[in-house]
């Protein structure tokens, strides 16, 4: 049986940020209680703040001590920090660090004890909240950490398209050498199990992309996808997983070849950020695919130079809170399905996807 209420944890993320403006924007529509019952990890004192700065005045959290007691027709808040604490609109200071650790630290915790569902962060600065409490990149690896798992997955998600990253908060010139075939394997394998439980997909077809352009060039422009990347795919086509590529990243974002696929696996960050951005600007949700957790948040950062100005989207946490929830009741059905299995026959859809995309009015564009 299906949960009828979700209890959806968000942590407030950087103080001096765009966090509050777009959890209060996207709560102030009620229809989000009919999906699932906030309970925001943060301060109450810090919440007045970014409304008088904001002047909204219809609206206001329940004051709670803990998520057994939220209120499913409001929108709630525990109160994480004491009254010392002090906003600073646009500015990265040690407090706003110190002052998002604290909340994101009690809302796992729950997440844990499984007194919430889900948790929907918003953005941290990934330079002030360094401590010896938080030392990792951003968000993603701490979960993976926290949780003890062996690998997780950045997943860039709207709507259709959903762009995972081999390798994730690197400096570019690293990430060749961070290139492995049982690394690229691994995180195949995390999408493709990410795309049939958290979004129901069958049999989910992944795009690969190639590291260097033209696909390398049978090796004149590289040779990581001759060495690397399509002994990976070989291997997990062996084992039945949909994959195909590797795709030069220019021509198949260009021709739209990305819309033939339920999932894409950049190289790099940016491989995989730029396009998403561009395709989706302002909509997006960044996911943690394997996590035995939840883990949403929106794809936007602490955008200090708009802080308390009215100007930010709430487009992207509401998704992200949408998409938290949808990944959830997901997650359930197929625990029931997976319960009572029925025979059925796979169908084969490789045919489906071209081995080659079209080329560049140019004629540049080489696959190998």
């Amino acid at each position: 049986m299906s949960k009828e209420q979700i209890i959806a944890g968000i942590t407030h993320g950087d103080i001096n940020g765009i966090g509050y403006e777009v959890i209060i924007k996207a709560l102030m529509d009620n229809r989000i209680m009919e999906n699932c019952t906030p309970v925001v990890y943060g301060s109450p004192k810090v919440a007045a703040y970014h409304r008088k700065a904001l002047n909204i005045n219809n609206f206001s959290f329940n004051n709670i001590r803990e998520a057994s007691e939220a209120n499913h027709k409001r929108a709630n808040i525990i109160n994480c920090l004491d009254d010392n604490v002090r906003v600073e609109l646009g500015k990265s200071t040690p407090m706003a660090g110190e002052s998002a650790i604290i909340p994101l630290e009690a809302a796992v915790k729950d997440l844990a004890d499984n007194k919430i569902d889900v948790i929907v962060t918003a953005p941290i600065n990934k330079y002030n909240i360094q401590s010896e409490t938080f030392n990792f990149p951003g968000h993603t690896e701490y979960f993976k950490n926290r949780f003890d798992v062996d690998d997780v997955l950045m997943l860039m998600v709207d709507e259709n398209l959903r762009i995972g990253m081999v390798t994730g908060h690197l400096p570019l010139r690293e990430v060749p050498d961070s290139l492995s075939r049982e690394g690229i394997v691994k995180k195949i394998k995390i999408m493709e199990s990410s795309l049939i439980i958290d979004f129901g997909i069958r049999k989910p077809r992944i795009a690969v992309l190639s590291l260097n352009p033209h696909s390398g060039d049978t090796g004149l422009l590289g040779n990581e996808e001759i060495e690397t990347i399509i002994p990976a795919i070989n291997q997990v086509s062996q084992e039945g997983i949909l994959a195909f590529g590797p795709y030069p990243s220019d021509g198949f974002f260009g021709s739209g070849a990305y819309m033939n696929f339920d999932g894409i696996m950049a190289m790099y960050h940016d491989q995989g950020l730029t396009p998403f951005k561009a395709l989706a600007p302002g909509e997006g949700v960044n996911f943690t695919a394997g996590l035995p957790v939840i883990r949403t948040s929106p794809s936007h950062g602490t955008a200090y130079e708009i802080a308390g100005k009215g100007k930010a989207s709430e487009n992207s946490f509401r998704k992200a809170l949408y998409l938290a929830c949808d990944i959830f009741r997901n997650r359930e059905m197929y625990r029931e399905i997976t319960s009572k299995p029925l025979k059925h026959h796979d169908l084969d859809t490789r045919a489906e996807i071209p081995d080659e995309l079209p080329p560049d009015e140019d004629n540049t564009i080489d696959t190998v």
